[in-house]
């Protein structure tokens, strides 16, 4: 790899592979809506634009050899159409993109929730079929996505799928931050029986795959065309690892619970109503997150490890001790 490209550089995956990318002294443009200064100021080249846009993509990957997809609408709720026209039509401009310019590898950020299908998955692997029934237009676009990336390798575009679950770390403003603050709200229940097991990933790692998948396609390609889950040494157990955490930083441990019949009950008056009246925040509860909450999931890594050389750099009791110390550390800065 000698000029990349990333979109969506600006987020939790992407500016932390963009950083990872900086310090190796490679060349690295990020593509994003708005501008990043953090990501300048360690002399990245950002280029703002919109990647619906296929004439801006093909200006932008000019002279580009490697591409890092980063760039989606996350979440569980929102506008079909929304999602779709990032996910869907924004992957396949970038797939155009890189023919256009003649780029030889694309990694394709994708995610697990493309074969969460509302039954348990434990340890199964990339033979998985995609689900035939998402419960939300994020899984659904994505399954699309990736679809595309992976038919679009060829012998003049290698392409990748990597999919990382539930990543965490310092610098998440999302997942880890929402979660705080229901825990501080006592606002949280175990859905379910409380005894499912998840993959959950660091965000060193994910970059460390992604960075792995690249420099496969550039040398032996024996991962080209093919999907990969990736993810801790070992899966967690869910709602004891988030009390490990509340108990860390001082939070209440969650006790209260639900039965996953009544919380996807729940999520499914929730998003009728939503939709009925029009809102676009998210409802406390959907039946995708119900599931999410209540099932395990959790993968064979088996096939990354073998074909990438994927092996976690960071375990999941280290990526506890750096994330409690970094929450502490922006808590301290904020008082």
């Amino acid at each position: 790899m000698n000029r990349v490209l990333v979109t969506g550089g600006g987020g939790f995956i992407g500016q932390a592979l963009v950083r990872e990318l900086a310090s190796r002294g490679i060349e690295t443009t990020v593509v994003g809506r708005t501008p990043y200064p953090d990501l300048i100021a360690i002399g990245v080249r950002c280029v703002q634009g919109d990647i619906r846009d296929q004439g801006f993509l093909a200006h932008a990957l000019r002279g580009c050899d490697t591409v890092f997809h980063v760039a989606a609408k996350a979440g569980i709720w929102g506008a079909r159409q929304e999602y779709h026209s990032i996910n869907v039509t924004g992957t396949s401009n970038v797939i155009a993109a890189c023919r256009t310019n003649g780029v030889d590898r694309l990694v394709y950020t994708s995610t697990p929730s493309v074969v969460f299908n509302r039954s348990d998955l434990e340890g199964v692997d990339e033979t998985a079929p995609y689900a035939t029934d998402p419960l939300c237009h994020y899984a659904a676009s994505k399954i699309l996505a990736e679809r595309a990336v992976l038919g679009a390798n060829s012998g003049s575009l290698r392409t990748i799928a990597i999919r990382p679950h539930l990543v965490w770390g310092p610098g998440d403003r999302h997942l880890i931050p929402r979660l705080l603050d229901r825990g501080r709200a006592r606002a949280l229940k175990i859905v379910g029986s409380g005894k499912n097991h998840v993959d959950i990933t660091y965000i060193d790692n994910v970059v460390h795959a992604h960075i792995l998948a690249a420099e496969n396609l550039e040398n032996s390609g024996s991962g080209a065309g093919q999907t990969f889950f990736i993810g801790q040494e070992q899966p967690v157990a869910l709602w004891s690892w988030i009390n490990t955490l509340f108990t860390r930083l001082d939070i209440p441990v969650i006790t209260r619970k639900v039965p996953l019949v009544v919380a996807y009950g729940a999520g499914l008056a929730l998003e009728g109503a939503y939709t009925l009246l029009g809102k676009m925040e998210e409802p406390r509860m959907t039946r995708f997150l119900a599931c999410q909450l209540a099932k395990s999931h959790w993968f064979s890594h088996q096939k990354a490890e073998r074909l990438l050389g994927y092996r976690p750099l960071v375990s999941t009791d280290a990526g506890m001790d750096k994330l409690v110390d970094w929450l502490k550390g922006a808590a301290a800065g904020a008082a």
